[in-house]
């Protein structure tokens, strides 16, 4: 059969290992895919020292390659928003099948891409967007395909994991290990999309669509970083038998979707808590399967090469099948059909037990006050831990409540803090058992 013929637009971290991925591996390729995959051209700002290029086509107009007519199936790598949106749709437009690894531009852009790559009956292909190497979305997608997914909850940013790791094993500050992940390249020199959520908060948008048949809405999605969180709530939580990790969690119920992430709580003896350093995992709850664990490498040039050259295997394969019998983008036929969407529900509504650490004069009285406020708010309290103060010095008071609803814990931590013996704002994190029976 003919080859496949492909355009690389980005040749970075991801690109380069694309690159090389399919040129080292080219004849076994080529047997998963019953035809040659070859690389007809390559768009990309600068020369990658790693990739030996020589032989192939090459500019510095990436839009050369959306608009050539010898490319086939055109790889975005170059990341972002509006740039790679342009691309993709200009690719569209001509008629060649996309496969990518920006979650960015699927979680705020999907829906619009694929109304356009349907038009056209092409192919847009993600697998790699979401947790680099682990083919979570195939999974979800395809081998869970019989099944009511009952809710998710992942680690799927290695950066986040990876302060939250060594600020567990090695007691150190929020600050001093995030100064040390961006000197290891493990976390931009911004590191705002990883540590207040926003990176994870596009991976979960995708993975929720797909579980669930709702459109793509990130802007609906909660998001909520790790910055406050402190050596001491770290300490604490593992004397309470429990790990912080920075979770994506979407759940299922009646009334809609929950779509949010947030540091949480968990049991450390569920295998999410036992997930270390930059790695990735998403736990998935089939109603027919039960529970199962994606782990793997979230990032990295060929962990992430090897998704894409998945993707390209799978448009390889259905190249020559009508588009509409193509395994749908987000795995249900009509998603953007109102009439069969659950709504993403605020998080005000979520319910969920939290952990709270006060900061509070030491003085006869204080405690019972919080308590006080508390029950009258509904929220009943699991277990208080007090510790001992020197003179001048505040005392923090820690608590596990039982599930609440997040408003009636907005209302109390609002009030809480007006007291004048409770310092600082309170810190709360939202615990969660990831039990089988949820």
């Amino acid at each position: 059969m003919k080859p496949v013929r492909v355009g690389i637009c980005g040749l970075g971290t991801v690109g380069g290992g694309t690159f090389n991925v399919l040129t080292r591996n080219a004849d076994e390729i080529a047997r998963r895919a019953g035809r040659p995959i070859v690389i007809e051209q390559v768009g990309a700002r600068r020369d990658n020292p790693d990739c030996d290029t020589t032989g192939i086509k090459l500019t510095r107009d990436i839009f050369d390659v959306a608009r050539n007519p010898d490319v086939d199936v055109l790889v975005e790598l170059v990341g972002g928003y509006d740039v790679a949106r342009e691309l993709v749709m200009t690719a569209i437009e001509h008629g060649k099948h996309v496969v990518t690894a920006n979650k960015a531009l699927i979680a705020v852009y999907g829906n619009e891409i694929f109304r356009a790559a349907h038009q056209k009956g092409v192919i847009v292909a993600f697998e790699a967007a979401v947790a680099g190497g682990i083919p979570v979305i195939k999974s979800l997608r395809e081998g869970l395909g019989a099944n009511r997914i009952q809710w998710l909850a992942g680690i799927i940013n290695g950066t986040g994991n990876y302060i939250l790791t060594h600020m567990r094993d090695e007691g150190r500050a929020f600050e001093d290990v995030l100064a040390e992940a961006q000197a290891l390249g493990y976390a931009e020199a911004d590191p705002t999309f990883d540590v207040e959520g926003i990176d994870a908060a596009h991976k979960l948008t995708i993975l929720a669509s797909i579980a669930y048949g709702v459109p793509l809405q990130f802007d609906r999605a909660y998001t909520e970083g790790i910055a406050r969180i402190t050596a001491d709530d770290v300490e604490q939580a593992d004397n309470l038998g429990y790990t912080i990790k920075h979770l994506g969690i979407t759940r299922r119920s009646d009334s809609g979707v929950e779509l949010r992430v947030h540091p949480t709580l968990i049991p450390k003896e569920r295998l999410l808590a036992n997930v270390h350093g930059v790695k990735n995992a998403i736990a998935v709850m089939g109603d027919a399967t039960g529970p199962t664990l994606y782990y793997g490498a979230g990032a990295g040039a060929e962990p992430t090469a090897s998704a894409v050259v998945a993707d390209l295997l799978d448009v390889a394969r259905d190249i020559t099948t009508a588009h509409h019998y193509r395994v749908p983008y987000l795995a249900f036929s009509g998603v953007n059909d109102e009439a069969n969407a659950l709504p993403i529900l605020p998080m005000e509504d979520i319910v969920t037990a939290y952990y709270l650490r006060l900061l509070a004069v030491d003085r006869p009285g204080v405690l019972a006050r919080v308590a006080t406020i508390l029950s009258e708010h509904g929220i009943s309290i699991e277990a208080i831990i007090q510790k001992e103060a020197t003179e001048g010095e505040l005392v923090p008071i820690i608590l596990m409540t039982h599930r609440t609803r997040e408003q009636h814990m907005n209302e109390a931590i609002r009030q809480l803090e007006s007291l004048a013996d409770i310092a600082g704002p309170v810190t709360r994190i939202r615990v969660e058992s990831l039990d089988e029976q949820e």
